[in-house]
């Protein structure tokens, strides 16, 4: 039970956010607002402003199996958005954090 907590929290096992971005085509969802999604943002990821998610989860249609990294600006939303994701049947979902940082992991 312990380990389940921990890996919710995001102190499980770290993901090569490269390999799912290029070997499993791995969706970045950028979950901050369409404003702070303007400002900036990681080429080709899709933003779904976290409040707004259930209602437009049909953006992922058939992506269940899909690996899937959420973004935002610091992680806090994006942790939200995971646990989202994860209730609505999808697979993979990893929380990616905050979007600058998970931007310099996905260039090797």
């Amino acid at each position: 039970m312990l380990k389940s907590i921990l890996n919710l929290l995001g102190f499980g096992p770290k993901a090569d956010y490269y390999d799912l971005v290029v070997n499993h085509h791995a969706i970045v969802v950028d979950v901050r607002s369409k404003g702070e999604f303007k400002s900036g943002h990681i080429e080709g990821s899709l933003n779904i402003p976290v409040e707004g998610l259930r209602k437009n989860i049909g953006k992922l249609e058939g992506k269940q199996e899909t690996p899937i990294i959420t973004c935002c600006a610091s992680g806090m939303r994006s942790a939200t958005a995971k646990g989202i994701l994860k209730a609505k049947g999808f697979k993979v979902v990893h929380n990616g954090g905050a979007w600058l940082s998970l931007d310099g992991k996905l260039h090797k």
